[in-house]
């Protein structure tokens, strides 16, 4: 279902997601640079944002709390937010994100409009906007 935002003045959100960071751009301005957060790893392994200390809901691996806290206070003021992410299932930090907004902070899940399977590590941030932009487009079409 399209929404009647209007996108000349609406801030439209791209969050591009792994296990090791989260960007979060501005799809409506140009030259867009990302606010980059990355999990917290006390240990400088540099490896997946795992602890065995946070576990989400005991069903997936285990993700740094205070990442997905740090995501959902950037993406708090937006009217709409575009997730992209690589892998599916457990493997997803997207999807975990997803579902930890979803839990955690309802308001912000609400401003997710879609979310969208793609090869971040294979694409340029040019690449990556315009296909948020196109989306956007389309979504927002009266």
């Amino acid at each position: 279902m399209a929404s009647t935002v209007d996108s000349a003045t609406a801030l439209h959100l791209l969050v591009v997601i792994d296990h090791h960071e989260a960007k979060v751009y501005r799809t409506e301005a140009r030259d867009a640079v990302p606010e980059r957060i990355v999990p917290f790893d006390p240990h400088g392994y540099g490896k997946h944002s795992h602890s065995a200390h946070e576990w989400t809901d005991g069903k997936r691996p285990p993700e740094r709390k205070s990442f997905y806290e740090a995501v959902a206070k950037t993406l708090r003021g937006a009217e709409q937010v575009l997730l992209f992410g690589s892998g599916t299932g457990r493997s997803s930090a997207m999807d975990q994100l997803l579902a930890d907004l979803k839990e955690h902070h309802a308001d912000v899940a609400k401003t997710i409009v879609g979310s969208i399977v793609v090869d971040a590590h294979h694409s340029t941030e040019g690449q990556l906007l315009a296909k948020a932009r196109e989306f956007y487009k389309d979504y927002n079409r009266a």
